[in-house]
């Protein structure tokens, strides 16, 4: 028996294997220990057995709600994910697995690597619309890589994506991995009518340096990006300030930020309602912006989401508020769950890669709804 977290994106403490039917592990934090959730590694042993792992720091986790009716994710070929047994009581949390091949991959969610991030850059730039752009560099030396697509047209609206300000929310490059799919498919008219009427700026991993670490929510120094729109900093946050400097340049009609909820079981947006730069055109884009995404995708719904700022008191120092309120425009958060989606429940995989890659294409109806609006 052995258990190995060292690989991209890996996290695990072994504290004790000597039993497989009591092992016992923890999650490592972020750097700076403020935030913890996010585990992926690795098991080998005896195919048949049944070996039962506990992660005893649970219960300190950033959100412990988010383990409330969680059931972690497994795959033996590290292609399909599907859910294990998990349970959560008195602050551990209980993965039971019975080896049907001699190594296991657990996580958290389904992880997106790095080299998988590498392989869609080098893949979408073989089409004639897209270009690459070199941001800089993060505080670990990795790229941030900006995807240009489209014609460059200055009439032409411009819609930015962000993906992963917080590494651990691995679904959300899932996402825009199948929104570009769909928007580069020459045979797509919704991705057509798009581009003939826009540009698009996709940053599909905003904290490359968070993702390889294994962190949650934070980059190589500890912070958490979805904090520092407001005043970024090559000290802390080089990717966010690369970001910001490049929208200032490009301008900013519609802004998707799109990330995952460790708590609530649903598909959702949170708006920027409380920003005080708010008008009355941004909040009939938003209305429409909603009503179309729900007849794009059965999985997005409006009944649970997080409560909307009062006027005017929005965190600027959150991506989405600070470009709505910045450029006045149409500016979303998106959220996925960890877990399912209650609404549409699938006890075999819950949420999962091949949903949100559903999802990102459902977006681009949505954008299309409103991109003569914008």
């Amino acid at each position: 028996m052995r258990i190995s977290a060292n690989f991209d994106g890996g996290n695990i403490e072994v504290i004790n294997i000597d039993k497989h039917d009591d092992i016992q592990l923890a999650i490592k934090p972020d750097f700076g220990g403020e935030f913890y959730q996010w585990f992926n590694f690795r098991l080998e042993g005896a195919v048949g057995q049944t070996y039962t792992m506990h992660i005893n720091n649970a219960g300190s986790a950033s959100y412990p709600k988010g383990w409330q009716d969680y059931q972690a994710v497994a795959s033996y070929d590290r292609q399909q994910w599907f859910r294990v047994p998990t349970s959560y009581q008195d602050g551990k949390l209980t993965i039971e697995v019975e080896l049907e091949c001699e190594a296991i991959q657990i996580a958290y969610f389904a992880p997106y690597s790095y080299e998988r991030h590498l392989d869609l850059i080098s893949e979408v730039q073989l089409h004639p619309s897209v270009s690459l752009e070199h941001l800089g560099l993060t505080l670990d030396g990795r790229d941030m890589t900006l995807l240009k697509i489209g014609d460059g047209d200055e009439d032409k609206k411009n819609i930015w994506i962000t993906a992963r300000q917080h590494p651990g929310e691995t679904m959300a490059e899932w996402l825009v991995e199948g929104l570009l799919s769909q928007l580069l498919d020459g045979d797509n008219p919704t991705s057509k009518s798009l581009l003939d009427k826009a540009n698009f700026y996709v940053v599909p991993n905003m904290n490359p340096d968070g993702s390889v670490r294994g962190h949650l929510r934070t980059n190589a120094v500890g912070t958490n990006l979805n904090r520092e729109w407001q005043t970024p900093s090559l000290e802390k946050s080089p990717e966010v300030y690369y970001v910001v400097n490049k929208m200032k340049q490009t301008g900013v009609d519609l802004f998707y930020d799109v990330h995952g909820d460790e708590g609530l079981p649903y598909v959702f947006l949170a708006g920027c309602e409380g920003v005080p730069n708010y008008t009355d055109k941004m909040a009939q884009l938003q209305t429409k912006f909603v009503a179309s995404l729900q007849l794009a995708s059965a999985d997005f719904q409006t009944q649970y989401g997080y409560d909307k700022d009062e006027p005017g008191k929005a965190n600027l120092t959150v991506g989405s508020n600070w470009v709505a309120n910045t450029f006045k425009c149409l500016s979303n958060t998106l959220e996925m769950p960890f877990k399912d989606n209650a609404n549409l429940s699938d006890p075999f995989v819950g949420w999962s890669p091949e949903r949100s890659i559903y999802l990102g294409e459902a977006s681009l109806l949505a954008m299309l709804a409103v991109v003569d609006d914008l």
